[in-house]
């Protein structure tokens, strides 16, 4: 399953249209019980879905109706690239003419992603204020239509959207989804194949782990050795990999088409062992270790008192700021265990100038409320429900002083802990985490002390000690990924699990359809096989 889904999408897109009129009659007429789907069945639940009047019918006739702006075409040439392969059908992106699918964009209570659309029998309308928020309420459309129209060979149809207006923006900012490429290294196809995957749920941030012990995944020009040598290797003692510039470059251009914003992370002081394997000079003893394939944590440390480890700090940060469009960067700061506090926390307050320098805002594992954030940092929560009394209210008070926190407890949205004792894959240190625990809490009132105002959003990382593919990935992320993101984007008050199983479940046939191998839960009524 490495094949790159919307990759054979495109060229059946290409082929439908150079077929054009030969498709004529692919597709035949609606059987009498045909239904469409209910408005309020879609993931992440939508803030308001009124249903009412008739269905609309994507026909041969259909087309995407757009304004004149360069990013509106952008979203309706993607509309066109899921429906085309599907349904047989031309769908000619345009900007004359009425009825049909149209995408708008104009000023209203949408805020930067929010959407409403409307759907009837002369058509469907998705307006938004911004260029994400049309793309946000695409997905929303493709839920409405039956699982086949993923597909990349012509289905028989019918296409038909349920009648009535959904209302809808996000409750948080920040939606994200990390993946760790350095345990693994997964290349840009692999990365691009899960990039679409969160897309379809309205996630808005890609988190890269690009730098741990056993891998370091990114060129850097003026240290040449840290991805050569230093991103050689991967757990087990796999030949590793990384990322030419030109490759990062890729993945945020692919991202941003999806409206996902590229985090990039380099974890610092700790989890740098390939890094000091490339640069003896790195380490306080002049002697560079050898490189590191196993998945114990906590071991290493850049030389604090060194001047050539700020050198070397500013580089990265310098290098990978100017490859980064995006607003933040992430330096880690976790599981320091071998830097002594009173030096973690001078590393950490010039790390983050550092980052200022060059434009960007610090994001931090939440270690960085034991030294002094930065205005404008953010915090990564990832302890436990039973994480201490101590250090939660260490990062309360923090919240409370005007850092923002992004939620990702560990055992609850750490997407490579084990479903139960028998799944083959992930790890078990924080507890096995199923379908219902990762998604029944509210991230406004996880963390005790502080102010819901603080929580900027959530995000489930993906850590791959035990992860080496796309088959892997989706695995462990699906169905887990989808409830994280309806966490992120749904109001509180939707918030309902046995509401939500019966959702989740209506996903199957979708992932199906794309291809998705994903964990069939006993907790979740999946449809029979």
């Amino acid at each position: 399953m490495r094949q790159h889904h919307r990759t054979l999408r495109l060229l059946g897109s290409l082929l439908l249209i150079a077929a054009g009129a030969s498709l004529t009659g692919a597709a035949p007429a609606p059987a009498a019980s045909a239904t469409a789907i209910p408005l309020d069945r879609v993931v992440p639940a939508p803030a308001s879905a009124q249903p009412g009047g008739s269905p609309y019918r994507i026909t041969r006739a259909t087309h995407i109706r757009v304004d004149a702006s360069r990013e509106t075409r952008r979203v309706g040439e993607y509309l066109a690239g899921i429906l085309r392969p599907s349904t047989g059908y031309r769908l000619p992106v345009t900007t004359h003419g009425a009825g049909g699918i149209q995408l708008r964009l104009k000023k209203g209570p949408f805020g930067a992603e929010g959407y409403r659309l409307d759907s009837g029998r002369e058509g469907v309308v998705i307006t938004a204020a911004e260029p994400a928020g049309l793309f946000h309420g695409v997905q929303t459309l493709r839920q409405l239509l039956p699982a086949a129209v993923e597909k990349d060979s012509v289905q028989p149809g019918p296409w038909l959207v349920a009648g009535g207006t959904i209302k809808d923006r996000p409750r948080y900012a920040w939606r994200g989804a990390m993946l760790d490429v350095s345990r693994h290294f997964f290349d840009v196809g692999e990365v691009k194949r899960y990039i679409d995957q969160l897309a379809l749920y309205k996630f808005n941030k890609l988190h890269l782990h690009l730098s741990d012990d056993q891998g370091w995944r990114l060129a850097i020009d003026s240290w040449p050795r840290l991805a050569t040598y230093g991103g050689s290797t991967e757990v087990g003692g796999g030949p590793g990999g990384h990322y030419t510039k030109d490759d990062y470059r890729e993945i945020v251009r692919y991202a941003a088409s999806r409206h996902l914003e590229v985090v990039p992370e380099i974890d610092m002081p700790g989890h740098t062992n390939a890094a000091l394997a490339s640069y003896a000079e790195l380490n306080c003893d002049g002697v560079a270790p050898p490189l590191y394939t196993g998945t114990e944590v906590g071991f290493s440390s850049l030389c604090v008192g060194k001047d050539i480890t700020y050198d070397f700090v500013d580089d990265v940060v310098r290098e990978l700021a100017a490859l980064t469009p995006g607003r933040y960067l992430h330096i880690g700061g976790d599981e320091a265990h071998s830097t002594p506090h009173e030096d973690y926390v001078a590393f950490m307050e010039r790390a983050q100038r550092i980052v200022a320098k060059y434009g960007k805002t610090v994001v931090g594992w939440h270690q960085l409320t034991g030294a002094s954030p930065a205005k404008g940092a953010l915090a990564q929560y990832w302890g436990l429900d039973g994480t201490s009394a101590e250090e939660k209210a260490q990062v309360a008070a923090a919240a409370r002083n005007g850092t923002g926190l992004i939620l990702s407890p560990a055992d609850r949205v750490y997407l490579d802990m084990k479903y139960d004792a028998n799944t083959p894959l992930g790890l078990s240190w924080a507890g096995y985490v199923e379908v219902r625990r990762s998604y029944d809490w509210d991230p406004g009132t996880y963390l005790p002390g502080v102010p819901q105002s603080a929580v900027r959003g959530v995000e489930a990382p993906l850590w791959s000690e035990t992860l080496e593919n796309s088959e892997h990935i989706e695995f462990m992320a699906f169905p887990r990924a989808a409830g994280v993101a309806e966490l992120g984007w749904s109001p509180a008050g939707t918030h309902d699990w046995e509401d939500y199983r019966v959702r989740l479940a209506a996903q199957a046939p979708r992932w199906e359809a794309l291809g998705i191998g994903f964990h069939r839960s006993p907790q979740v009524p999946w449809p029979a096989e």
